[in-house]
């Protein structure tokens, strides 16, 4: 968690929904708003999804300031409540900061060259046909499972944990555990492994065994690179994501009472 951040400048961005718009509309009468680029930080309005294109945006871009979300979209698990605009400076300048370090994707290719992206939720494997993917897991150039047969695999950030990863009966990590999940989707062998949970600064290898036969995708968030033999992932050193949040909205909390809801 970070305390004491506080913005002389703001820029707002919204969805495209009828519904983001509107209330950007209203918003842009409450503060003195500032271009993107000049921006100390930035008021998004929208949903998670949103709020992820967003931080990727600016992450492509190079320069990523801390995100303040208004949720117009569903679950709003990364945005705060909207309040027509009522003293929104004051609240941005008092919200409580987390600080997020994304994963690094490295798909390389069949012809050797690679391609990079960054993911704030996780990095998914995922077989594109009928075959089962078969794939070598190393950490830290060690081979910890020489041929994992699954659907696919992923690793998730703390933020991602409650996402895609839970979906898949990973586990649920705290914001602040600097920790990453190793989820396997639907394996089949070795059948008794359901993951590890891993330090933030561990290196995993995947290599899919017999691609021509079992082909598979990668994917960070919203990048798809298909038809893999090789995807190194890692922390993104110099790339951290700050999120802003009201005191009222726990984020630690929230996640807390994810590992203990019934539905």
């Amino acid at each position: 968690m970070i305390e004491g951040l506080t913005f002389n400048t703001l820029a707002i961005v919204a969805s495209e929904t009828e519904r983001a718009q509107e209330a950007a509309w209203v918003l842009a009468k409450a503060v003195d708003w500032v271009p993107l680029d000049e921006a100390e930080g930035v008021v998004v309005v929208g949903g998670d999804g949103f709020m992820l294109q967003t931080l990727h945006q600016m992450l492509d871009a190079g320069r990523v300031i801390p995100a303040y979300g208004i949720n117009l979209g569903t679950v709003g698990f990364l945005m705060n409540r909207y309040q027509n605009g009522h003293r929104l400076f004051e609240r941005v300048n008092s919200a409580r900061g987390f600080a997020f370090s994304p994963l690094k994707m490295e798909a390389i290719k069949h012809d050797g060259s690679s391609e990079t992206a960054f993911a704030i939720n996780e990095v998914s494997l995922l077989r594109e046909t009928r075959q089962t993917a078969k794939i070598e897991v190393t950490v830290n150039d060690r081979v910890r499972i020489p041929e994992l047969a699954c659907d696919g695999v992923l690793l998730s950030t703390p933020a991602g944990s409650t996402a895609y990863n839970f979906s898949a009966n990973g586990p649920i990590l705290p914001i602040d555990s600097q920790l990453f999940a190793l989820t396997p989707i639907s394996p089949f062998r070795p059948r008794r492994w359901r993951g590890a949970i891993l330090p933030h600064r561990t290196q995993v290898t995947l290599r899919i065994l017999d691609p021509g036969k079992r082909p598979v995708s990668a994917t960070a968030d919203f990048h798809e690179v298909r038809d893999v033999p090789e995807v190194v992932v890692r922390q993104a050193e110099g790339r951290g994501v700050r999120l802003l949040f009201d005191p009222e909205h726990n984020l630690e909390q929230r996640i807390l009472d994810e590992q203990f809801a019934a539905e």
